[in-house]
Parts: C-alpha cells; sequence; structure tokens
C-alpha cells in the first residue's frame, strides 16, 4: 500500500533470494543511484539500503552531474539541496531522457576527480554492443534488469573491499611520510647539537709550513751550489 504518494515497503522480517531483509545500522558505502523511472530508482533505493549502503538517488543524469558538482550550468541557476556526501559508488540506468547513463559514465571518467569511482551500469536490454561499449569506457559492471539483491550485494562487496585496501595504502604513505618526517628532523636536531669541526693537523699545518717554508734563509747546499759558487768569483 502507498502512503503520501510513495511506495510503502514490506516490514522487513521476510528474506528473499536468501538474503534476509532486515536493514544495518551501520552505512558503510554511499552509492549514488540515477533512474528516470521512480519505481526502478525505488527498488535499486531499498536493495542498496537492505545492503547497509548510504544512498542519494536522482532521477537524471544531469541531477547527478550536479551533485557531484560537474555542471556548473545548473547550479548557477538552482540550489540543489544535496549535503555533498562523499560518493564510493555510482549506479545508473541507461536509457535516460537528456542525459543517456553511458554520456554520465564519460562524464564521470573524464573528471580527475571523480575518475576511479566506480559507475555500474542497469540496463533493461541485455544488448552486447551496449554492454561492451560501457565496458570499454570505464564501466566496473553492467547489470540487466530486474536488478536483483544477489546483484548488489555482489557489486558492494568488491566496492567495499576495494575501500578497504585504498584505506590501508593511504594509511601505509601515511605512515612511511611520518616515519620520513621523524627522521628528517633526527637528522637536523644532531647537525645542531653537534661541536663545531676542527681542521686536521695536517691541513691546519699546511699554510704555516708554506709560510716558513718561504720566509726561511737558504740552506748551505744552496750556498755551495757551483752556480752560486761562479758568481761569486766572478764578482771578486
Amino acid at each position: 500500500m502507498a502512503r503520501n504518494g510513495g511506495v510503502a515497503w514490506m516490514r522487513t522480517t521476510e528474506k528473499i533470494d536468501g538474503y534476509d531483509l532486515s536493514t544495518s545500522d551501520t552505512e558503510e558505502v554511499h552509492v549514488l543511484a540515477v533512474d528516470d523511472s521512480l519505481v526502478d530508482r525505488k527498488v535499486i533505493e531499498r536493495l542498496l539500503r537492505i545492503s547497509s549502503c548510504k544512498v542519494t538517488a536522482v532521477d537524471s543524469g544531469r541531477r547527478a552531474l550536479q551533485y557531484l558538482g560537474l555542471d556548473e550550468e545548473i547550479q548557477k541557476k538552482e540550489t540543489n539541496g544535496f549535503d555533498g556526501l562523499k560518493v564510493d559508488l555510482i549506479i545508473t540506468d541507461y536509457c535516460m531522457p537528456g542525459m543517456t547513463g553511458y554520456e554520465l559514465l564519460k562524464k564521470v571518467k573524464e573528471s580527475s576527480a571523480f575518475r576511479e569511482i566506480p559507475v555500474v551500469i542497469m540496463s533493461s536490454e541485455n544488448v552486447i554492443a551496449r554492454i561492451d561499449r560501457c565496458l570499454e569506457e570505464g564501466a566496473e559492471d553492467f547489470i540487466v534488469k530486474p536488478v536483483k539483491l544477489s546483484d548488489v550485494k555482489r557489486i558492494i562487496d568488491y566496492t567495499t573491499t576495494e575501500l578497504r585496501e585504498g584505506e590501508q595504502r593511504e594509511g601505509a604513505r601515511a605512515r612511511r611520510r611520518g616515519i620520513n618526517k621523524r627522521k628528517q628532523r633526527e637528522g637536523d636536531d644532531d647537525l645542531s647539537s653537534s661541536p663545531p669541526s676542527t681542521l686536521s693537523s695536517s691541513a691546519s699545518s699546511s699554510p704555516s709550513s708554506s709560510i716558513q717554508s718561504a720566509a726561511a734563509p737558504l740552506s748551505p747546499s744552496t750556498l755551495d751550489s757551483p752556480t752560486r759558487r761562479l758568481k761569486m768569483t766572478s764578482s771578486e
């Protein structure tokens, strides 16, 4: 039964495809769901919430771009009212008026800020050429409607795994940066606390030795040289 124009869902005590429909309080993955069909949008939103996801549902590709901040024209004309939460996954219908799911996929993959977000395409038509086209453009997966809970579970499982691995890599990089900074500080402290270096005895004595040797009187061997004696004899 519908309430206030919406869709009234059954109590979460039943099971579909062997999965428990009870929702969880812990929401880990934030999914942006895009579909122009209200019924299909409510179905995918419900399945995502059952899978413990936080969901933002919009009815067009342009609204999805607006939410991501990629459509400046719409942003100038109106305020979207979205809270700007970080998006971990985008699930979009393929056939939509105005902007198709394929065009939305291209916009996302062209953005340096959002190209790493997985994009899953949904379609009621199992067209091989369309599937290949989306996968070649960078789609993570292609689902044929009606979307089942097993499809959503599979998508969320590998999305959660990728997010966890990404957080672990980022944590490792942060720890390495902290270690490098600590080593650099320790090296600076060692340099500031070490006594000034002294010249070696050979280096310190070299200039004075050169001066002394330059100012020293001629050695006897120099005075007794044949050339010196010849000059002295000629002068006499």
